[in-house]
């Protein structure tokens, strides 16, 4: 049977957690009744984290080799029962973009991966090392989903999927992030857009929550650039996710996408994506 309260997840690329905390992070998760919560793009020592959040926190975190860049983290009021964070070939330097971590919620185990992809930029190296990472995706899904039928991927995928994930796809298709390479990997993970089982069973079979819940309809985005009216007139971008398998997607009770109030209330450029799940 489901626990009375739902399990909360709530995922977000802070864009460096200290000065995400700074401007705000702190009062917003302090009001949210987050069981755990996934970051990307922490930069900060795993210290400055457990000062941020507090005691309260258990807390597991992957820091990119170069210091400053990148880094994943996942807080829960539980502790992890055991994480991990390789991915890909052992020359593939993965680190602070790729952390799973497997939970106890009562008798099932519940497993969560907070990711951070790469952003790219076409026809230079940075684009090789994303495409690198999508492909070690798309062999560690199947290996994730038989090891644990309650399975999510959360985090700053770096790619909108559909013309519906971006507010000007024409001007994009040949911009990193939404390029038809890029977004032809989403179509292995959930299905391509027109196929009968999309979303529900095609590709390898895991489910978009966002668009689950949205349906056919533009955005909600989870990202605006932080130049000219983007917010303000809502030009922004869905690239950030939480995938999961179909046993955890049917527990999914809420889908919430905390989008600030006004730009000047905004802690990061990307907006958190909290999902409660009735396990």
């Amino acid at each position: 049977m489901p626990s009375a309260k739902p399990l909360r997840l709530a995922s977000v690329n802070v864009n460096g957690v200290r000065a995400a905390f700074r401007k705000g992070m702190g009062e917003w998760l302090a009001g949210r009744d987050v069981d755990i919560l996934a970051l990307q793009e922490v930069r900060a020592s795993t210290e400055d984290l457990q000062g941020l959040l507090g005691d309260e926190w258990d807390i597991l975190h992957d820091p990119a080799t170069a210091k400053g860049r990148a880094g994943v983290a996942i807080a829960s009021r539980r502790r992890a029962h055991i994480h991990r964070v390789e991915l890909g070939a052992a020359d593939f330097d993965t680190a602070g973009r790729w952390l799973e971590a497997d939970y106890e919620v009562g008798d099932r185990v519940v497993t969560v991966v907070s990711a951070y992809v790469h952003s790219g930029e076409v026809d230079t190296p940075k684009q090789v090392e994303k495409f690198k990472f999508l492909d070690a995706m798309v062999e560690r899904l199947p290996k994730l989903a038989e090891h644990s039928e309650l399975a999510v991927v959360v985090g700053d995928l770096n790619v909108g999927h559909r013309t519906l994930d971006i507010k000007n796809w024409k001007g994009n298709v040949k911009r990193a992030g939404f390029l038809p390479e890029e977004r032809a990997y989403f179509d292995r993970f959930v299905g391509a857009e027109g196929d009968e089982a999309y979303n529900a069973g095609a590709g390898l079979g895991w489910v978009d929550l966002g668009r689950r819940d949205a349906g056919e309809v533009p955005g909600p985005y989870t990202w605006w650039s932080q130049r000219g009216k983007a917010f303000d007139t809502d030009t922004g971008w869905r690239i950030d996710y939480q995938l999961a398998t179909p046993a955890l997607a049917e527990t999914m009770q809420r889908y919430t996408i905390d989008r600030a109030a006004a730009y000047d209330q905004r802690w990061s450029d990307h907006a958190p994506v909290v999902v409660d799940y009735a396990i």
